[in-house]
């Protein structure tokens, strides 16, 4: 079988609506600002790939970077080991971290999704495994039990969630007791409840909330300091009752590695724009192997749901739907789990969609 060879990359800046908008420590997320990636070869197929802007104001950088590099990978084999070898290699000088990570990751996937479809095989097929049910959280920001009482029956009752994440860190820990006492009174002692800080505290103030929330049965407390931080990680997560999960803003496998020998927390996330795609996931994936860390996804979840079915510590794919306005199929939850599909990662853009969301 002949190797594909790239022949062009594409880029283009969406700003999807979103069902429910998302409160955390730091502001209100109520748009999705997405970069949708291209990347065509001489086979006839071209690979998809999304990545999640964070901010209007990435969109363009993100954009300029993602189609600058592309124009160099022009002619080269579709080899994504080969390619993220080469790009390292490009840009170790300048570092990996923000916005040339994200690109660089999101190549990777579309490069994985090509081959995918050439194949005509789902990734997860081409990665060794197979196809299966992944358990799944819903993705809240803050939440308020009494408020949000409906929504949160129908992601537990209509959906089969049996785990939820909220957001804290906005108010004092008063604020934060009473939305977690009412969220465990509301879902039972049967759902799995995860709290999220985004980074808003230091490792004292950490310590006294995670010991006065104790008692309510949480799964885990996310990012509770800065993600740089890993000595107040690792501090925190040394007096905490409530296991630490952290990663989504780590980057590369280099970055899991530190975090990991600084035993900076119990579980890890990674983020597939920023750990390096698909590549750089299953470096991860082994070292969380090696340590007996259990390992869950951050957003992404069509493209999580293949990394996680081969993920020997695999844990909860979260759940937090950005994409699914321009999909031609979005994403599907059947009894609280997500299914990887194909070919590639089951990606097809729903173009009279991405035209109407469109930015320039």
């Amino acid at each position: 079988m002949t190797t594909a060879a790239i022949t062009g990359v594409t880029a283009r800046a969406v700003v999807t609506p979103m069902k429910r908008p998302l409160r955390n420590a730091f502001g209100i997320i109520d748009a999705g600002p997405l970069v949708l990636i291209d990347v065509s070869t001489d086979q006839g197929v071209t690979g998809h790939s999304y990545l999640f802007a964070y901010t209007r104001l990435a969109l363009k950088p993100l954009v300029l970077l993602v189609e600058e590099i592309g124009r160099e990978l022009t002619g080269k084999a579709l080899a994504p080991f080969d390619l993220m070898k080469a790009m390292d290699a490009k840009f170790r000088l300048l570092g990996w971290q923000g916005l040339v990570g994200m690109a660089v990751s999101g190549l990777d996937m579309a490069f994985w999704d090509a081959l995918g479809q050439l194949a005509g095989k789902p990734v997860v097929e081409l990665l060794g495994g197979s196809a299966r049910p992944i358990p799944a959280y819903d993705s809240y920001g803050v939440l308020d039990a009494a408020a949000d009482e409906r929504t949160l029956r129908s992601s537990r009752d209509e959906h089969g969630f049996r785990a939820i994440k909220t957001k804290g860190g906005h108010g004092d820990l008063a604020t934060d007791e009473a939305m977690i006492k009412g969220l465990r009174a509301l879902l039972g002692p049967d759902i799995a409840l995860m709290l999220d800080f985004n980074q808003s505290l230091d490792p004292a103030e950490a310590t006294r909330r995670i010991t006065r929330l104790a008692d309510y049965d949480l799964t885990w407390i996310e990012e509770p300091v800065p993600q740089e931080n890993l000595s107040g990680h690792a501090a925190v997560r040394e007096r905490s009752e409530i296991p630490i999960q952290a990663g989504e803003n780590w980057w590369f496998p280099r970055g899991f590695a530190e975090a990991i020998a600084a035993g900076a927390s119990d579980f890890i996330m990674p983020d597939l724009m920023k750990v390096g795609g698909i590549t750089g996931w299953l470096n991860v994936a082994g070292q969380a192997d090696a340590a007996s860390i259990p390992m869950s996804s951050h957003l992404l979840p069509e493209a999580s749901a293949h990394v996680l079915a081969v993920t020997p510590t695999a844990h909860w794919l979260e759940v937090l739907d950005f994409a699914g306005a321009i999909l031609s199929h979005p994403l599907q939850v059947t009894d609280g789990k997500v299914t990887a599909k194909g070919p590639g990662l089951g990606l097809a853009w729903n173009e009279s969609a991405v035209a109407k969301y469109q930015v320039t």
